[in-house]
């Protein structure tokens, strides 16, 4: 059963209240003859868009694609804001910025619920790309899916210690006790970022946000959150991590280069800049499963996505889901990604099997003779990916208030614990000035 249809037709009636007055999809042009364009806002190089929808273009009658691009991500965000509240020039396919439930929260989106689920019955997602597309249990964007997450580890460190590859946290703990001992971090927890937490609490098949009838309920203290948090506590109460900040990204590359920490929980998209920016340590890592919880029933791997936005005021939404889903999920749309120069395609997320597409996405030089065991480990992690998080309506302001308990976490000011507690106090009074049923 798809977990993520949890969400009852009663969560749409919340969300319609909190809604109130913002409408949805009445704007929607049916009767368009001819090519309709379906004017798409990224801040994604053209290199890695334009081709796509050039291909989509020329073999396309009747729809068109025009990508314009934005500057960045805070700049689509309030370029949105403004074209939606003047209800001129919406663009109908936008590259998210931000969490679904939140947006819909906003007002910014449009209903694509009755465009987006024919693809859906006939199989073109894959299961774990879903969830994230959705509000209430409506879609609200088009899915294109998640990475597949996996470890990679300086497996010339490992060896020089005589450490055995960790299939557990337990076992992660364990290593990083031992390495300690040499002067080595087993991983490295930045200060300002809490997703490690968060993929703990999906991988322990948790999320703090969930709805029954009408109210929404919040839990960051159930058994999932805990189990995460003990990790976590773990890692930080023995000295076995790092705080290298993810915003100076030199020095953070130079020091996962330097044989200092040799654990990176990771996605595809990052090893082409782990092969491009590594000078030392090139051949020396492998990758390998990520850890599991040791009572874990089956394999899994976090795997939260994300979709294409479709805003309130487009005027061909149809249209626009059609393209989105043959740009994401189609061979020829996935081929025509390729980039000469790179040697990659974007990744194929949503799809159900993304084989044909792996080996471009795993450089040559990273993992030097231990290259053919990554796409092993990359299809197990798409086959163990499961999405459970279901993303409150106020995540945003929840999401920084966690970073700057997570801070005081990783530098033992406070316990994860502590920081949970504080979290759902936070939350569930934060729900509650905003007139949302809830408890917690």
């Amino acid at each position: 059963m798809r977990t993520h249809f949890r969400v009852t037709a009663a969560t749409a009636l919340v969300l319609s209240v909190v809604l109130a007055g913002c409408g949805g999809g009445s704007e929607s042009d049916s009767t368009a003859r001819g090519p309709v364009t379906v004017t798409y806002w990224t801040w994604d190089e053209p290199k890695t868009v334009q081709p796509v929808a050039d291909k989509f273009n020329a073999t396309h009658d009747n729809v068109k694609v025009k990508v314009v691009k934005q500057a960045d991500n805070p700049g689509t965000a309030a370029n949105l804001r403004n074209v939606v509240a003047s209800g001129k020039g919406v663009p109908c396919l936008v590259k998210s910025f931000g969490q679904v439930p939140g947006l819909v929260g906003e007002g910014l989106l449009s209903d694509v619920t009755d465009d987006v689920e024919p693809y859906v019955k006939k199989g073109v997602f894959n299961d774990a790309s879903l969830l994230s597309a959705q509000a209430g249990g409506r879609y609200y964007s088009v899915p294109i899916g998640y990475q597949p997450s996996f470890l990679v580890i300086n497996r010339k460190v490992y060896d020089q210690y005589g450490i055995a590859v960790p299939k557990t946290w337990d076992d992660l703990i364990e290593a990083g006790k031992k390495l300690k001992k040499h002067g080595i971090h087993v991983m490295n927890l930045a200060g300002e970022d809490p997703s490690t937490l968060e993929n703990l609490v999906q991988q322990a098949g948790g999320s703090w946000f969930a709805t029954e009838g009408d109210t929404w309920k919040v839990d960051f203290l159930s058994p999932e959150s805990l189990k995460a948090a003990d990790v976590i506590q773990r890692l930080v109460d023995n000295d076995l991590v790092a705080n290298q900040t993810y915003m100076d990204r030199p020095a953070l590359i130079n020091y996962f280069d330097s044989g200092r920490m040799v654990s990176l929980p990771t996605q595809v998209w990052q090893l082409g800049n782990y092969e491009l920016n590594y000078k030392k340590s090139l051949g020396d890592w492998e990758p390998v499963d990520l850890p599991q919880f040791k009572d874990a029933p089956s394999f899994t791997a976090p795997a939260h996505g994300t979709g294409l936005l479709v805003p309130k005021g487009c005027t061909h939404p149809k249209e626009a889901v059609e393209a989105a889903v043959w740009m994401s999920t189609t061979k020829e749309g996935i081929d025509a990604s390729y980039q000469d120069d790179i040697k990659q395609y974007n990744w194929p997320g949503a799809v159900p099997d993304p084989s044909p597409w792996v080996d471009s996405a795993v450089p040559d030089k990273l993992f030097g003779d231990r290259k053919g065991e990554a796409k092993k480990v990359i299809l197990k992690a798409v086959e163990g990916a499961k999405d459970t998080w279901l993303v409150g309506p106020n995540y945003t302001g929840v999401f920084a208030e966690l970073q700057d308990q997570w801070a005081k976490v990783v530098t033992k000011k406070m316990t994860m614990r502590q920081a949970l507690e504080h979290m759902q106090k936070f939350t569930v009074k934060d729900l509650k000035s905003k007139n949302i049923n809830v408890e917690g």
